[in-house]
């Protein structure tokens, strides 16, 4: 255990702050660095949430040893395509993988070998794993993480920006060697491996049904109209932000949209005593939003959105109890053994197996419940080979004491 006393402040990078790299002769000279080091390859990308719409990476930092850190800006060129070919094969090493994918995919680089320290960090049982606590806790050095929250698509970058970005990456291949070491003495690293190879196969998450209902705070709207607001605006909204790329709450705040829908303003004097449609972004629209209000009371009943009906899988568990007293009893007992299990090996239970497939499994149990049966379920329902050796039994005999008692 490190103490904080031998805790070093990591304030500069070992080869100082890299030039940016914007320009295709830029990249082409990265790209053969990159490709002469050796060992994984640290990667991290910095987007702009909260500022702008898209997911764009607006910043890709990389490290490998014999090459150094470099890092691109990768707006202006065409994609980093060629540089994951020349670095096919190697060992990428993320922190929190499944955030940055997604926009390291839009720009063509795609690893085909992953270690994820944040996942690494979980399966061993970390309390906290922020790459800034894990850097602190294994390694003993305490990294800045002051601009986590910029906006990236500033340019030019401020000189503070690429010092906190470079050092994102300065020590996250070391970080990689001793959790993997750690894994290793566990008996856990085989289970990290499937994690990962999961992570890399996984397909894009598929587009949301109706995502203005995740408005925060459309539990508060009561009625069929109201609802029907909340849907005008939110469409009118994320049009604008997409247009504009700017993040939709920049445009307009989640809690504007519901305190129109309850009170449904028929004028445009009505409509700005809600304050947040008077700030700048959304005052310039303000014809629009009423006439989304106006489209909304007078849409015909046949056209109201209607409550959301039940999802694809069990209802919420809260309700087991009242809809169905033996699968609420089954989901407290796989629970306990989950936990249980959990427990024993030191690591957080969702980990160990994922708590949507415990409910599936339990509110719509296999006829065969014996271990066979428990896996060839949980196989169904996503779970990894690791899990489904470690849970198949204890599961079974929870499911089976209760059958007999039954």
């Amino acid at each position: 255990m490190i103490e904080e006393s031998d805790i070093v402040p990591l304030l500069e990078p070992r080869e100082g702050i890299p030039p940016v790299v914007n320009d295709t002769e830029g990249l082409a000279e990265a790209i053969r660095a990159l490709a002469a080091g050796t060992g994984p390859v640290a990667v991290d990308a910095e987007r702009a949430s909260g500022y702008r719409y898209s997911g764009r990476a607006y910043l890709v930092q990389l490290r490998r040893a014999g090459s150094g850190t470099v890092l691109i800006d990768p707006i202006g060129l065409p994609g980093l395509g060629e540089l994951a070919a020349a670095l096919d094969g190697a060992e990428i090493v993320l922190h929190a993988a499944t955030q940055d994918l997604p926009c390291l995919t839009e720009l063509d680089f795609r690893p085909k070998v992953l270690f994820d320290t944040e996942l690494a960090g979980r399966l061993l049982g970390y309390e906290r794993v922020g790459l800034g606590t894990m850097v602190e806790t294994v390694l003993g050095f305490r990294l800045e993480k002051g601009h986590s929250a910029a906006d990236w698509s500033t340019r030019p970058l401020p000189i503070e920006w690429l010092r906190y970005a470079a050092l994102d990456v300065e020590l996250l291949v070391e970080l990689r060697d001793a959790l993997h070491q750690q894994l290793a003495d566990a008996g856990k690293l085989e289970w990290a491996r499937e994690e990962f190879a999961a992570i890399l196969a996984a397909p894009p998450a598929p587009p949301r049904t109706d995502p203005w209902r995740r408005t925060s705070g459309i539990h508060r709207v009561r009625t069929l109209r109201g609802l029907a607001v909340v849907r005008e605006l939110w469409t009118l909204r994320d049009r604008i932000a997409r247009e504009a790329d700017l993040a939709p709450g920049r445009v307009l705040p989640d809690a504007a949209i519901i305190t129109a829908a309850l009170e449904m303003p028929r004028t445009t004097k009505a409509l700005t005593e809600i304050s947040p449609f008077t700030n700048r972004a959304a005052r310039r629209h303000l014809r629009e939003w009423l006439g989304a209000i106006t489209r909304a009371r007078m849409m015909p009943d046949s056209q109201l959105p209607q409550p959301s009906g039940p999802g694809d899988g069990p209802p919420p568990a809260n309700r087991w109890a009242d809809r169905d007293p033996a699968a609420a009893a089954r989901l407290a007992a796989a629970r306990a053994a989950v936990a249980a299990l959990a427990d024993e090996h030191h690591m957080p239970t969702e980990n160990l197996l994922q708590p949507d497939a415990v409910r599936r499994l339990t509110w719509d149990p296999p006829e065969d419940i014996s271990e066979e049966g428990i896996a060839a379920r949980l196989r169904e329902l996503g779970a990894r080979e690791w899990q489904i050796a470690l849970t198949m039994r204890p599961l079974s005999k929870a499911l089976i004491r209760l059958r007999t008692k039954a």
